[in-house]
């Protein structure tokens, strides 16, 4: 199928970071201003999956690839059932998008769904201003009526920050649902909802698992409910500083020494269940090319990331925490942040990348083969 883009190609955007620097281009999906945090993402593909991923609530997404669209939308790739990105900034859109799955063209996907985005700027230069400066608030402002440049820098430093945003539960399902076994069930888990990718479920699916999606505000006794074998804590929006209710359902499960697997926001969650900190990247990790290392196999792996935040744990020894010893189990090897982290008394790990890698890649997936391994251990 082939669509085309036409309508807003015309009709000039500005986009505007809050420490004043400003790039001129064309609108891009729809038209008016939006505000966010801007980040870069370094994958050349799967930007249907990115738009759609819950993890990038309130941020302006800065594709670092110069030519974006070119399989247009389909309808089998979302990641949850809307975009979640606040803005969308590419260097060349596709003007024709031609795929056999394609419905429509991303241009036509933004503009339905309301997502202000620009065109026809350096991202190039953007990109390296936020790696120099780091991640920072932004607005995108389209239309003939433009505001003055003061008027837009001031509403830019009036948006809310990321630090301190507390957003799971704005994303999360309100509801739990049951994402059933893919032939013969083996276990229940149950998941707490705090940003998941439909992937996820899936791939613990495909392992005979049923999948119970509680919300981000599921109580201990709401997890326990469901009689599960294992729980999971998925990826997530947000400041892991301000997930006080999930540490504590988190906490309250490692109690009860149930295995446990994190994701991502999980992962976050588990290193402050286990007394560890936690702080703001300078501009985060996002993409589908990070190499990380698995320090229990010394494998290197090239994983999916989508995260602006970390875990301050010791790379170089075990700790003593309330629930027995923890180790960085994952370490990346760009910069030697947190990837990974497992207790070494009781069957629980996380990991801060994307190992249901929708659409790639996937060296990853083994950890949920590891977490079914759990289960089975726990059970015998």
């Amino acid at each position: 199928m082939t669509t085309s883009t036409r309508g807003t190609d015309k009709v000039p955007a500005v986009l505007v970071l809050e420490d004043g620097r400003i790039f001129r281009g064309r609108a891009y999906g729809a038209v008016g201003e939006t505000f966010g945090e801007a980040v870069f993402s370094t994958g050349m593909t799967g930007y249907q999956e990115t738009l759609t991923d819950p993890s990038y609530h309130r941020q302006v997404v800065v594709m670092t690839a110069p030519h974006v669209g070119n399989t247009g939308v389909n309808d089998e790739d979302p990641e949850s059932s809307r975009i979640w990105v606040s803005g969308y900034v590419v260097r060349d859109p596709a003007r024709v998008s031609s795929n056999w799955r394609a419905k429509r063209s991303l241009g036509e996907e933004l503009a339905a769904q309301g997502v202000v985005g620009i065109s026809g700027i350096d991202t190039r230069a953007l990109t390296r201003h936020l790696r120099e400066s780091g991640a920072m608030r932004v607005g995108i402002f389209s239309g003939n009526a433009l505001p003055d440049e003061g008027t837009m820098l001031a509403e830019v430093r009036q948006a809310p920050e990321m630090k301190g945003a507390d957003l799971s539960a704005e994303v999360a399902t309100k509801e739990t649902y049951v994402v059933p076994a893919i032939g013969t069930k083996r276990f229940t888990v149950a998941a707490v909802d705090l940003g998941i990718k439909g992937m996820t479920p899936h791939r613990m699916a495909e392992r005979g698992i049923e999948v119970h999606v509680l919300p981000a505000t599921a109580t201990v006794e709401d997890v326990y409910a469901v009689n599960p074998d294992g729980v999971f804590f998925s990826n997530g929006p947000g400041d892991p500083a301000t997930a006080d209710h999930p540490v504590s359902v988190m906490r309250a499960v490692l109690e009860r020494r149930t295995p446990l697997f994190g994701i991502c926001f999980g992962n976050q969650i588990l290193g402050r269940a286990l007394g560890f900190g936690t702080y703001k990247l300078k501009y985060g990790h996002r993409g589908i090319n990070q190499p990380v290392q698995d320090r229990t196999t010394g494998k290197v792996e090239v994983t999916a990331h989508n995260h602006g935040f970390a875990v301050d744990a010791p790379l170089d020894k075990v700790s003593e925490t309330p629930y027995g010893r923890a180790e960085v189990s994952h370490v990346c090897l760009n910069d030697q942040v947190v990837e990974g982290l497992q207790l070494l008394d009781q069957p629980a790990f996380s990991v801060q990348y994307h190992p249901e890698a929708a659409a790639g890649p996937h060296d990853a997936a083994y950890l949920f083969d590891r977490f079914v391994s759990l289960m089975e251990a726990e059970r015998a």
